[in-house]
């Protein structure tokens, strides 16, 4: 997670302003959608929901909203009835006596049900409390229309008054969410799923991917608001297996391949407001991811003119990335350019990012064969020599489960990037992931639905269907069981209420790396 505050002032930028000019005309205009309030909600304690809180649906009925007046102290809470990205506008008026003073309310806008049971004074984590999405207003006259300026995220709308006069109370009526998205669920065919429960969990994957599908593949509507490189890898994936928007696609790619460093270093994430912006963090595995993405794209489309246009990027960011093995063909991470992998800091991930580096290559090489480069055989021999290093000086033959050089760890992550490389043989593979579901399932320390993805597919690619799915219920099913509208940015089975911020009201309930059972449904599953 410290990754994420990297400071490096000192460097220096590459602005392709033709690639640039190629990403904003990609730039889509959002679909707006109009949405009501289902229901006037109840926040009730639930020990089996998400950070011990559900909702229940009030004895108020919504269709009498400004027949319930609120004064000091009072509240009430809108259920939109699912999770919706986009702006809420609620008229108010005064009832009783003429309005003797101020109206001063407080709307909190929720993801789930304890976000509005949280109270953001109490909140005193490592992220910027800015982000909690709670507004404080002074209304000096009614009646008024309250249309917020902000954009949210969010299920649940909570209408608190601080206070009026003793003389007259506050009437809220004609609440409206307008939503936002790139996509609709209207251009997306309805898949037959037989399996009732991988239906609800693709159903929801879906859904948290139309709400991160905004101007950019976007990390979490409610927090970030970013394009970060891991994510944008996962949800092209899901995209080209559901709502297929090539555009958003490549509008991504072109901004990555627009903006990087001097020497060709490709940043974690990039900022579309209020100018185009690079972060100024480096992870190793992101930015090699671009190389993967571009792959993926060209494989799915064939857009020549796209990777004519952004081969040159990969290519640089390759050679760069290539500078980090040694002669022995070992991979030698920096900290200055660190992998990721995932969030938990509870394993060695050396021999993991030893894996990304072969599978980007891999991918790489591909499209260098249809460049025609002249290093095509420079690149297979490094790759080469990085798979040999793997099988020779991080393989236990014994164990079956790749290690740690330094110390002998066998960890899950090792064993997963692995067998996405490749780099083993099929019935090799297979073995190595029997083996870690014999000797580390259930799973413990991984932190993010990201790494549970690359566990499944895993899983799926040594030929383990029955594993495969038996975990996508297990981790996203029990996300659902317990609440779920949108898949989260985290979440721990051995710990159901764990927030790496400490905190459910700063936690992102819909994020984008945990869209991809919609993917790997689609893409193993399909009939």
């Amino acid at each position: 997670m410290a990754f994420t505050f990297q400071i490096n002032d000192d460097v220096v930028w590459n602005h392709d302003e033709k690639l640039l000019a190629k990403a904003q005309s990609n730039t889509p205009d959002l679909i707006q959608t109009t949405i009501t309030p289902a229901a006037i909600a109840e926040i009730v304690a639930d020990e089996k929901s998400v950070n011990g809180f559900k909702s229940v649906v009030s004895d108020k009925h919504i269709a009498n909203l400004a027949d319930y007046t609120l004064g000091r102290d009072e509240s009430m809470v809108l259920d939109l009835g699912d999770h919706y990205v986009g702006k809420f506008s609620v008229d108010i008026d005064s009832v009783g006596s003429p309005m003797d003073a101020p109206l001063y309310i407080r709307l909190k806008f929720a993801e789930i049900p304890a976000e509005i049971s949280a109270e953001s004074a109490d909140y005193d984590g490592w992220l910027s409390r800015s982000w909690i999405q709670e507004e404080f207003v002074h209304i000096d006259v009614l009646p008024m229309t309250l249309e917020m300026p902000r954009r949210y995220s969010c299920r649940y709308i909570e209408l608190s008054v601080i206070d009026t006069s003793p003389k007259w109370k506050a009437s809220f009526s004609n609440p409206k969410f307008v939503a936002e998205s790139s996509v609709s669920m209207d251009q997306l065919p309805k898949p037959v799923i037989k399996d009732k429960e991988l239906e609800a969990i693709y159903n929801i994957s879906v859904k948290t991917l139309q709400d991160c599908m905004q101007t950019v593949f976007e990390d979490g509507p409610k927090r970030d608001r970013r394009l970060w490189i891991g994510d944008l890898r996962l949800q092209a994936l899901a995209n080209y297996y559901t709502f297929d928007d090539l555009a958003l696609t490549k509008r991504c790619l072109y901004l990555f391949g627009g903006m990087t460093t001097e020497e060709g270093k490709i940043p974690a994430n990039v900022f579309t407001a209020p100018k185009l912006t690079p972060d100024d963090t480096f992870l190793f595995d992101y930015s090699l991811f671009f190389a993967t993405i571009l792959f993926d794209y060209v494989e799915h489309t064939q857009d020549q003119e796209v990777l004519q246009d952004l081969y040159p990027a990969a290519k640089k960011e390759i050679d760069l990335a290539l500078q980090q093995v040694d002669e022995q063909g070992r991979l030698v991470l920096t900290e200055d350019w660190p992998v990721f992998i995932d969030w938990s800091n509870e394993f060695d991930k050396a021999t993991a990012g030893q894996a990304v580096m072969i599978y980007a290559l891999k991918r790489f090489i591909q499209l260098a064969e249809k460049m025609n480069d002249a290093k095509l055989t420079h690149y297979q021999e490094v790759c080469d020599q990085l798979a040999s290093f793997a099988k020779t000086a991080l393989y236990n033959e014994e164990k079956q489960q790749f290690i740690i050089e330094t110390s002998g760890e066998m960890n899950v992550a090792s064993q997963v990037w692995m067998v996405l490389a490749e780099v083993m043989d099929e019935d090799t593979n297979k073995k190595i992931m029997e083996t870690t579901v014999a000797e580390q399932f259930p799973i413990t320390g991984i932190a993010t639905p990201y790494m549970y993805h690359h566990v499944v597919e895993a899983l799926f690619v040594a030929g383990l269907s029955d594993a495969a799915v038996q975990l996508m219920k297990d981790y996203w099913g029990t996300m659902i069981e317990m609440g779920a509208d949108t898949f989260w940015e985290a979440f721990k089975p051995e710990e159901p209420n764990f927030s790496p911020y400490g905190s459910p009201i700063i936690s992102s309930y819909c994020h984008a790396w945990s869209c991809t059972p919609a993917y790997l449904i689609k893409k193993y599953l399909a009939d």
